[in-house]
């Protein structure tokens, strides 16, 4: 989620680097980081979808039309139905599955009358603007022209860090694995994204109902195909990489154009969408509008907790995990004091709030809630945090991805690191046919590498689970079933600068291990570092014996990401082990990032 620091929705911080499209900013909506928009051309009759809005419904709206959500007792809701419109109300969409009847009205009156009524459990309004007259027959999102991109797709620094790399080469992504990008709307056009782009279940939410007309999920602003980029851009030599490049995506618009807000009723058909439609796991980079926290204490709010907590079981339910931003804030979500960014459509006030207040949808439960790691395994600067809120953390800083007509882009925010860790659930359920939901929350929660706490005092809890990290920093490496056997596998993440004409040395010490190392020693290696022929990499056994693994080979190219097999059955396995980064040239530098030893 990116909203607030550039604006409403979980939104990018940063925008550069584009190359092809130019990139629009409009009045942001919750963004957290980037938001979804979903295709058309739906299945037929799928179960539980809203009821199609009359056509006579256009030239009924006036000025004032305010929206709301009437809560009922799942199953049939005519009764109620029919109350809403003899109390000045029209039924824009109902969601009979999970009690959820979308009513517009003009009425002041309406919510009121409605609260009396048999049957209805809770009436909220779920905004403080009027409903646009766009709701009755929306436009569709512009199509934009294709950039094309040069041939290359380099390793990027995100990837890296998560080791999505060394994932593609074990498991890239099931194509029977389908995620939501729960968002702005995605350009289905880009050439990244078009070859794994599922049009069939795509949909624009926007204003509660879906609309399945071709192109409606089309992307309203940038940051939904900046998020889509990032869990699953083709691997198709170029441009750039997704974390599980071999999963399909599907966009669910849930942002309005114009000002990209996600307002309750969308979120509420975003989720139901999701679970009828077979989504493995969504991407929710926003926050619902127009309440940063919505207050159990207050009857709007309490409505719109409701509405949106049933949409989240029933798509979980029906086997979809939802993993949303955390916020870009530095807000400890654990101490909530006060809020003075709402309501975001009219004139923000600032009010006193408890932990009772939640942010929505990342602290609903069920969902899995994300924080931004900066460069390495730091807390980005703007990334909200709390003890037994964060799950895990992502990068989220600088992401570079797709953006609309064949550009891309760099982007932060929780909004960025929100889709590694969707494309890293995504390769567990690539991984694991048939895993449910809660087995993936724990096995996200299991493959995270623990990060310990800085010397930041706002940092609480311990090294395995804390405020800033929660179980840590994701590994794609691991979610795809290549976790080593305990006491085999040995591992350094400590960074070692690599100056000019100099050499460095990282150290591994290895215990329990009984004998020799064997014949087929596994080296992974991973150097930052350009023009690669300036280096020679060894590794040194605890005897003190070379094995050379790089010896000056690569010339111009960037970086060692690579598993090398040594012989080493000469060398008893116990004792400090290490791997010598030797520079011999000028002008290039880099550091080794990590490296690991597999007996």
């Amino acid at each position: 989620m990116i909203p607030h620091i550039s604006s409403r929705p979980r939104r990018t911080l940063v925008l550069a680097a584009t190359l092809g499209a130019a990139l629009a900013f409009g009045a942001p909506g919750a963004l957290a980081g980037t938001l979804p928009v979903a295709p058309s051309a739906a299945p037929a009759a799928k179960a539980h979808a809203p009821a199609a809005v009359p056509a006579s419904q256009s030239a009924t709206w006036v000025a004032g039309t305010r929206a709301y959500l009437v809560i009922t007792a799942p199953g049939d809701s005519s009764a109620v139905r029919s109350a809403i419109a003899a109390n000045g109300g029209t039924v824009f969409s109902n969601f009979d599955a999970i009690g959820v009847i979308v009513a517009h009205s003009a009425s002041s009156g309406f919510a009121a009358a409605m609260r009396g009524v048999s049957g209805v459990q809770k009436v909220g309004a779920t905004r403080t603007s009027d409903v646009p007259a766009d709701a009755y027959n929306p436009a569709l999102p512009a199509n934009p022209a294709q950039a094309s991109t040069p041939a290359g797709e380099p390793v990027r620094a995100d990837m890296s860090q998560i080791k999505a790399d060394q994932a593609w080469a074990v498991n890239p992504g099931s194509a029977s694995v389908t995620v939501g990008i729960l968002d702005t709307g995605v350009d289905d056009q880009h050439q990244d994204l078009a070859p794994n782009f599922d049009a069939a279940d795509s949909v624009s939410c926007a204003y509660g109902k879906p609309d399945t007309r071709a192109g409606a999920w089309r992307d309203v602003d940038t940051h939904g195909t900046h998020v889509a980029g990032t869990v699953a851009a083709a691997k198709n030599g170029k441009g750039v990489v997704g974390v599980a490049p071999g999963v399909k995506i599907a966009a669910v618009r849930v942002a309005e154009p114009g000002n990209s807000f996600f307002f309750a009723e969308n979120t509420i058909c975003g989720f139901v969408w999701a679970g009828d439609h077979g989504f493995k796991v969504t991407n929710n980079s926003y926050y619902t509008d127009p309440w940063q926290f919505n207050c159990p204490d207050n009857i709007d709010q309490a409505a719109i907790i409701e509405g949106v907590t049933r949409a989240q079981e029933y798509a979980e339910g029906k086997g979809s995990l939802q993993i949303a931003a955390a916020g870009n804030e530095n807000y400890d979500l654990a101490h909530k004091t006060t809020d003075s960014a709402s309501p975001n459509d009219s004139t923000p006030v600032t009010r006193t709030i408890t932990n009772a207040c939640i942010d929505i949808p990342t602290e609903l439960p069920g969902v899995v809630t994300v924080a931004a790691n900066g460069t390495g395994v730091t807390k980005a600067s703007f990334s909200n945090y709390g003890q037994g809120v964060i799950d895990v953390a992502a990068p989220g800083s600088n992401v570079y991805s797709t953006v609309p007509g064949g550009g891309y882009g760099s982007k932060s925010g929780t909004s960025m690191a929100t889709p590694h860790v969707v494309g890293v659930a995504a390769l567990i359920a690539s991984a694991n046919p048939g895993i449910t939901p809660a087995q993936i929350r724990a096995k996200l929660a299991e493959q995270a590498n623990d990060i310990a706490c800085p010397s930041d005092s706002r940092c609480t809890g311990t090294t395995a689970d804390n405020s800033f990290f929660g179980e840590g920093q994701v590994d794609a490496l691991k979610a795809v079933g290549t976790t080593p056997p305990p006491g085999k596998y040995f591992e350094n993440l400590a960074d070692f600068a690599v100056n000019d004409n100099a050499t460095v040395e990282s150290p591994i010490a290895v215990t329990g291990v009984t004998g020799n190392a064997p014949a087929t020693l596994k080296v992974g290696v991973d150097i930052k570092h350009t023009y690669i022929g300036d280096l020679k990499v060894d590794l040194v056994a605890p005897d003190g014996t070379v094995y050379t693994l790089h010896n000056h080979a690569g010339g111009s190219a960037d970086n060692i990401a690579q598993t090398y097999t040594v012989n080493a059955s000469s060398e008893v396995a116990n004792g400090t082990w290490k791997l010598r980064v030797n520079d011999n040239a000028a002008s290039d530098t880099g550091k080794i990032d990590a490296w690991s030893l597999t007996f």
